[in-house]
């Protein structure tokens, strides 16, 4: 079978490029005019929600180029898996400054709890109602590709606690505006802190899990072992391994021995449709081998 880099498969972000650039357009619109209003009110909640907007910038873009660079036909042959991993390193990249911002946002809104300065509530709640409109339109963009995508989801879960976050600058701008209230600020931008970091550490964990080459969650490697060993003539499956290359690309390779008379290219073409049918695996290498061949266990890991 032929290599991923020869393979004949289309990453689903880049099926979704043009809403991601739609998105990304909107968040730098956004992250402008919430940044200057932060700065001119003085609030921690706004400018917990630029910062975030600005993770989602990041993100995108991140995203977008990702999505653009792996898609290019890969000339050194030495490439033989493309770069398909790049959408993987970018959803990595995009938990990072996710964890930055957050850790940011905590810290600030603990040394405000001491003595809350004074907030202009009425600017930040016209921002924060169009940062929350152009939240829901980037959310409408991206929720198709984020269940298709690592990569597009860590940039539509960003636009999620974005949007959750323009909610909570709302009702503290309304707070500010009704009752002068000066804790509410720090206390919404520490709850937009709160919200980020498991969003964070779950997306960071998926990309780990797929760069470290570990079995995709919904595979049950044993139960894959134990039905490619029930197909006929096969007497032992060993060197089974089981990873993600990128979303939507689940690989597999194993060892079939067979019995000395068994057709290889009947059980070849069984295992094939195991694999396919029951585990959504397309791509597999798989060799076939006669019981009486000796030296795989030496070299198994």
């Amino acid at each position: 079978m032929s290599g991923p880099a020869g393979h004949a498969y289309t990453s689903a972000g880049a099926r979704h490029r043009r809403p991601l650039v739609v998105a990304l357009l909107l968040g730098v619109v956004v992250f402008v005019v919430e940044v200057v209003t932060a700065l001119l009110t003085n609030s921690l909640a706004l400018l917990s929600d630029a910062g975030h907007v600005l993770t989602d910038v990041a993100g995108l873009g991140l995203a977008l180029a990702a999505i653009q660079v792996a898609q290019r036909p890969v000339r050194d042959p030495g490439r033989t898996y493309g770069l398909y991993r790049l959408e993987i390193l970018a959803a990595l990249v995009n938990a990072v400054l996710l964890f930055a911002v957050a850790m940011f946002v905590l810290v600030e809104a603990a040394l405000r709890f001491g003595d809350p300065p004074h907030v202009v509530g009425a600017p930040v709640l016209v921002v924060a109602t169009i940062g929350l409109v152009a939240n829901v339109t980037a959310l409408l963009l991206l929720r198709r590709g984020a269940g298709e995508s690592l990569n597009v989801e860590g940039a539509f879960l960003e636009v999620v606690a974005d949007t959750l976050g323009s909610v909570g600058t709302i009702v503290a701008a309304i707070v500010l505006v009704t009752t002068g209230w000066r804790l509410i600020d720090p206390i919404i931008g520490a709850a937009i802190g709160l919200f980020i970091l498991p969003r964070t550490a779950r997306i960071g964990g998926q990309a780990l899990r797929i760069l470290l080459q570990v079995a995709p969650k919904d595979i049950d490697v044993d139960a894959l072992r134990a039905q490619l060993a029930t197909l006929p003539g096969v007497v032992d499956v060993h060197d089974v391994h089981v990873w993600t290359l990128t979303s939507e690309m689940d690989v597999a390779s194993a060892h079939l021995m067979v019995g000395e008379d068994v057709d290889s290219h009947a059980v070849l073409d069984q295992a094939r449709v195991v694999l396919r049918d029951r585990f959504s695996i397309e791509h597999a290498t798989l060799q076939v081998e006669p019981d009486s061949h000796e030296g795989c266990a030496e070299v198994a890991w």
